[in-house]
Formats: structure tokens, C-alpha cells, sequence
């Protein structure tokens, strides 16, 4: 499973990519708009750290203006994918983007139909949201197992990026389940790191060490 980091952030993104471990960023108006500075600016300064994906997304709603935003931000940086609403104007720019060979991640999916539509225009990743379909007591996971039983079905190439997630368990959830991706804020990145026990285990370790570290030659 990838890693990327949810977060328009560029300390956060530096710290988690010393660590080695994080594949990919993703962005969206909201993070971006968070850190008050431009946003082409930030970008550039992730895809400087970051040496894999970088979803940037498109606020245009029709076809024109989509196309022309996405092929501006695909010009920034060859790591640059556009993310690109899942509505009808929507999935139109992607099958052209694809077409280009610009990559997308189409995003704001909801339901596993939504994810074949993407996967038909070419999608290069589809971004299901876990945690705002448990916001409306529906089971976010679930539409995960069905996009990838469909995907595997028909031998689809678009990569499952499980979105929206919240806490730890979500993340190992999307896993167990076979999601290609998690997207993950950096928060939730330090939970699947940390551990009670792993604490009071080390404490333990190194108590014990003070004791007989004067006896080792």
C-alpha cells in the first residue's frame, strides 16, 4: 500500500518524508487554503520534497474551464496530477486529460458506481471518502471492497485511493481490503506510528540498560 500525505502543509509533508515511507501528496482548496499563501507556489515547494504524485485540483465546474486549469497545473511540474470532481463535466475533462496524458484523480466519490464511470473516462486514481459517508451512517469501508471487486473484475488500471480517512483504523481497514493508496492527514499519519506499549516497553529497555550499561566491556 502507498502512502500519501493529506495536507497542504510543507513542514508536515518534510517531516513525514524524512521518514522515507510517504509516496505521494494530495491537496484540495481547503488544506490549501489553510496555509495563506499561493497556491501555485505551494505546490511546487511539495513537488520539490516529494518525488511522486502531487494532486492539485481544478475549482472549475464546466469542461472549458476545467481543461484549461488542468493543463496549467500540469505544466508546473511533471508529478502533478489534476484532481477532477466527479460530475458530469467532470468525468468529459477527464477522458480528454487521459487522452493528453495528463493524470488525474478524480475525486468526491461516493458510491462504487461513481467509481466505474472514472475508471471508463481513464482515471488514473479514484478518491472514495470513508469518513464523510460515516458522517451520514453509512459504512465508508464497504464502498472500498466493492470498487475493488469491480476493479479486479474487469482488470481496470485506475488505483484506488481511500480518502477521508480519519483515524488508525480506517487506514488498516482500506489495507486489509486492498485499496492501492491511503491518503492520510499527517495526525493520523504519527496514530499508526504510535503505540502505548511500544513507550512503556522502550522506558522499560532503557531503565534496565542505566543498571548494567557500566558492566558491558
Amino acid at each position: 500500500m502507498k502512502f500519501f500525505l493529506d495536507t497542504a502543509n510543507t513542514d508536515e509533508i518534510r517531516q513525514a518524508a524524512s521518514m522515507g515511507i510517504i509516496d505521494g501528496v494530495t491537496t484540495n482548496p481547503s488544506l490549501v487554503a489553510k496555509e495563506n499563501r499561493k497556491f501555485r507556489e505551494i505546490l511546487i515547494e511539495i513537488c520539490d520534497v516529494i518525488d511522486g504524485p502531487v494532486s492539485a485540483e481544478v475549482v472549475s465546474t464546466e469542461f472549458n474551464g476545467m481543461m484549461k486549469e488542468a493543463r496549467e497545473l500540469a505544466a508546473l511540474h511533471p508529478n502533478i496530477n489534476v484532481k477532477v470532481p466527479l460530475i458530469r463535466e467532470g468525468l468529459k475533462a477527464v477522458k480528454a486529460l487521459t487522452s493528453e496524458g495528463i493524470k488525474t484523480n478524480v475525486t468526491l466519490c461516493f458510491s462504487p458506481s461513481q467509481a466505474l464511470m472514472a475508471a471508463k473516462a481513464g482515471a488514473t486514481f479514484i478518491s472514495p471518502f470513508i469518513g464523510r459517508v460515516d458522517d451520514i451512517s453509512g459504512v465508508g469501508i464497504e464502498i472500498i471492497r466493492d470498487i475493488r471487486t469491480i476493479y479486479d473484475n474487469y482488470g481496470f488500471e485506475t488505483e484506488i485511493l481511500a480518502a477521508s480517512l480519519r483515524h488508525p483504523l480506517h487506514v488498516m481497514d482500506a489495507a486489509l481490503i486492498g485499496a492501492d493508496i491511503a491518503t492520510i492527514p499527517f495526525k493520523v499519519f504519527d496514530q499508526l506510528i504510535n503505540h502505548p506499549l511500544t513507550d512503556i516497553g522502550l522506558k522499560r529497555f532503557l531503565a534496565d540498560w542505566e543498571k548494567v550499561k557500566d558492566q558491558v566491556s
